[in-house]
C-alpha cells in the first residue's frame, strides 16, 4: 500500500481565503452600481425640476348664489351656484383633473353635494369650474336648522365649500399620476338677495 500522504485532498489555505475575496468584491460591484443609480436618478429628478420650474396651482371661489332656499320643520331645499377660477401659471405643465366632487357645508354638515366633469387644464392658463349643488329635502339637526334660520333673515349664509378630485399633470408627451387634490373655500357668504356682490374667497390646497 502507498504511504498514506496528509497533503492529498486539502484545499490549498490561498484558494480558501480567494472565495471570501471574491463574494466580498461582487457585493461592493453591485453596491457601487446601486449607489450610482440612485445618484443618476436624483439628478434626472433635479435637472427636470429646475427645467419645468413647477409653480403652485391657485384657486379662488369667484362667485356664488343660492336659489330656491326653503327650511321647513328642519329640512331644506335649496340650490347652490358657484364658479371656481382655476389658475394653472406654469409654462411646461399641464393638468387632467378627474371628476371633481363639490360640496356645501354648513357647521360641519353637508347641506349640498355634486360633481362636475372631467376636464383638461393647459400650461399658462385661467379656466372656470361651474357647479351647481342642489339640496333636495334634506334633514338638518334641529340645532343646525335653528341656526340656519338665524342666519336667513339676515338675507346671507355663510357655508364652506370643498372640493375634491384626482389629478395627472403631463410634461411633454409625459404624463404622471399626482394624487388626490382637495380644495377648501372657508366662509364663503351667499346672499338670498338677488344681484347681490359676491366677495371672492381665495382657496386652500392639500395634494
Amino acid at each position: 500500500m502507498p504511504p498514506c500522504n496528509p497533503g492529498v485532498g486539502r484545499v490549498p489555505p490561498q484558494a480558501t481565503q480567494q472565495q471570501p475575496r471574491r463574494r466580498f468584491s461582487l457585493v461592493r460591484c453591485v453596491a457601487t452600481c446601486l449607489i450610482a443609480l440612485v445618484v443618476l436618478v436624483g439628478l434626472a429628478v433635479l435637472i427636470t425640476w429646475l427645467v419645468i420650474n413647477p409653480k403652485k396651482l391657485g384657486y379662488t371661489l369667484e362667485s356664488g348664489a343660492v336659489h330656491n332656499f326653503n327650511l321647513t320643520n328642519n329640512h331644506l331645499n335649496a340650490t347652490f351656484d358657484f364658479v371656481l377660477r382655476a389658475q394653472n401659471p406654469n409654462e411646461r405643465l399641464s393638468v387632467y383633473y378627474d371628476h371633481i366632487e363639490s360640496t356645501v357645508i354648513y357647521e360641519d354638515q353637508t347641506i349640498a353635494f355634486n360633481t362636475v366633469d372631467p376636464f383638461f387644464q393647459p400650461h399658462r392658463n385661467i379656466s372656470r369650474v361651474k357647479s351647481k349643488l342642489v339640496a333636495l329635502n334634506l334633514a338638518m339637526s334641529p340645532s343646525t336648522s335653528k341656526d340656519l334660520m338665524v342666519e336667513k333673515t339676515s338675507r346671507e349664509i355663510q357655508v364652506d365649500v370643498h372640493f375634491k378630485t384626482r389629478i395627472q399633470v403631463k410634461v411633454g408627451i409625459w404624463k404622471f399620476n399626482h394624487g388626490t387634490l382637495r380644495i377648501v373655500c372657508y366662509s364663503a357668504t351667499v346672499h338670498l338677495t338677488r344681484y347681490k356682490h359676491f366677495d371672492k374667497v381665495p382657496c386652500e390646497t392639500e395634494l
